[in-house]
């Protein structure tokens, strides 16, 4: 009894290697594999098939556990170091004090705590990784790299635009007989100079990869409007710094303007431009004495003043990046082809047996 239902005829001999069949059964047709959309910044995270809603969640958690394990060994090796000598013995007792009452001006301070907050880069990135969930790239950009020339264009503009500030602040400053005069023989003034120059750039990338990379991302992947992706990492970051009520505007003001410009220009390079020139200036004007790292305190034309450099510096950012097409959206990976199945034949279609 023929137990093949029909269409198919009754199976021949097997072939001899080299041979067909004597016929060639028909083989489903090749399922077509999914197009990914392009994705803005804040939405880089669903870019990967490996997304999973608790994901970026785990990322932040294993970062965090990895930051306090690293803390613990940097302290242990500076107290460590510090039994031996005398002056770092003292910084040690100094540490005890308010966090208000440290003064960035030590070299020993100003060390101590930049390095406290590159550290929440490497552990963000090897956390990243350690999940697997996203390109550690797709935190800079859309490309997925850091665009260097953007970058580079970026710091130049809020180079011109600070110095055009702090040019016109220290010009009324002068005229109202306020103004501050420059001390270039200050106490430690090269060695923090140098300190600034090498710790400050990965000090300010470090703070926008966790705030306007990671935070922004993590929101993103939950909440598809942009609003919450740039508000709500706004309140965490001005809570990093202890400043009075116009100090915390300006940070909340600075942190609204990087978030919308890591939205508006695909990456991070205009925030982290802004940032490193910003603080670069301040530490450099700090080194010889024309303004007070240390200080918590400001006024309402200060704020006014920084919040006008703020926009211009976002405004010609915005300009350029429209002139030169600075990508927006992620380019989606191209669909990976299902291989067919094994087998004789072509999809969908009967093929004689050959004559014999």
């Amino acid at each position: 009894m023929n137990t093949i239902p029909p269409p198919y005829p009754p199976p021949g001999p097997d072939p001899y290697p080299g041979q067909y069949p004597d016929y060639l059964p028909p083989m489903p047709p090749v399922p077509t594999p999914a197009v990914a959309e392009p994705l803005e910044y804040h939405r880089l995270a669903r870019t990967y098939s490996a997304y999973r809603w608790f994901k970026p969640l785990l990322v932040g958690l294993i970062a965090l556990g990895l930051y306090l394990g690293l803390m613990l060994v940097l302290g242990i090796v500076f107290v460590i170091v510090a039994v031996g000598n005398p002056e770092l013995a003292d910084s040690m007792d100094s540490l005890e004090l308010a966090a208000t009452n440290i003064d960035l001006s030590d070299p020993v301070f100003f060390v101590l705590t930049l390095i406290s907050l590159i550290a929440m880069l490497p552990v963000l990135l090897l956390a990243t990784r350690m999940m697997n969930m996203q390109k550690v790239g797709t935190l800079t950009s859309v490309t997925g790299a850091m665009r260097w020339s953007w970058l580079g264009t970026c710091m130049l503009v809020a180079l011109g635009v600070m110095a055009l500030s702090f040019g016109l602040s220290f010009t009324i400053d002068a005229i109202t007989g306020q103004g501050a005069t420059a001390d270039f023989g200050a106490p430690d003034m090269w060695l923090i100079l140098i300190l600034t120059l090498l710790l400050v750039p990965f000090q300010s990338a470090a703070e926008e990869y966790v705030f306007r990379g990671y935070l922004m991302q993590l929101l993103g992947s939950w909440l598809r409007h942009p609003a919450f992706a740039i508000l709500l990492p706004v309140p965490l970051f001005m809570l990093g710094h202890a400043y009075d009520i116009y100090g915390q505007l300006d940070v909340g003001f600075f942190a609204l303007v990087a978030g919308w410009l890591a939205w508006r220009t695909g990456g991070l390079e205009a925030a982290i431009g802004l940032h490193v020139v910003n603080n670069t200036v301040i530490f450099a004007f700090g080194a010889i004495g024309l303004v007070d790292v240390s200080a918590t305190d400001s006024d309402l034309p200060s704020l006014i003043a920084s919040m006008i450099t703020t926009i211009v510096f976002a405004l010609v950012i915005v300009r350029l990046a429209n002139n030169r097409n600075i990508q927006r959206l992620s380019v989606p990976p191209a669909p990976v082809p299902v291989p067919a199945p094994g087998g004789w034949g072509e999809p969908g279609q009967w093929n004689e047996p050959p004559q014999h």
